[in-house]
């Protein structure tokens, strides 16, 4: 359980790596939502652990940093 967190974090720092590696024709918002959905993905994962917790995590990020960025 404890090798498949690892590999969960390993690819959501990688995704975001790319994702933020991609930035450069974005608008603000877009940079504000896609950094959001990151870092829910990550809080998410941390706190519900497994991929319901990192998906709910990135949607709620999302909107939160679509909605911030406004």
């Amino acid at each position: 359980m404890k090798t498949i967190q690892q590999n969960a974090a390993s690819v959501l720092a990688i995704a975001a790596l790319t994702l933020l590696g991609g930035c450069a024709g974005m608008t603000q918002q877009e940079k504000g939502t896609a950094t959001g959905a990151v870092i829910g993905g990550v809080v998410g994962n941390a706190t519900g652990g497994g991929i319901l917790g990192t998906a709910a995590g990135a949607a709620v990020g999302g909107v939160i940093g679509h909605e911030v960025t406004k």
